[in-house]
């Protein structure tokens, strides 16, 4: 928990205490103040944060996997090489 959490908690505390004061004594609570701006971000620590599952296994290319995709690769050249040439004669 950093300093801030802390005091934002202390803030928090001293307001309820006032309204419950103001209760008993029988005088008008100020209402507390609304935070202008957007809320700070809270950052986990170590101990909050949830653990991860851990890194997924990382996959591979068999030899034959390689030899057909290259093969495909060539056979995609040639129709694009096919196609351009036929269209700029």
């Amino acid at each position: 928990m950093g300093v801030s959490e802390i005091l934002a908690a202390v803030d928090v505390e001293i307001a309820k205490l006032q309204q419950a004061r103001a209760l008993l004594t029988g005088v008008a609570a100020p209402t507390p103040k609304k935070p202008v701006g957007r809320p700070k971000k809270i950052v986990p620590t170590a101990a909050s944060a949830p653990k991860k599952a851990g890194r997924k296994k990382k996959r591979n290319l068999t030899p034959e996997g390689r030899k057909r995709i290259a093969e495909a690769v060539k056979r995609r050249w040639a129709a694009q090489k096919k196609a351009s040439g036929s269209a700029s004669k």
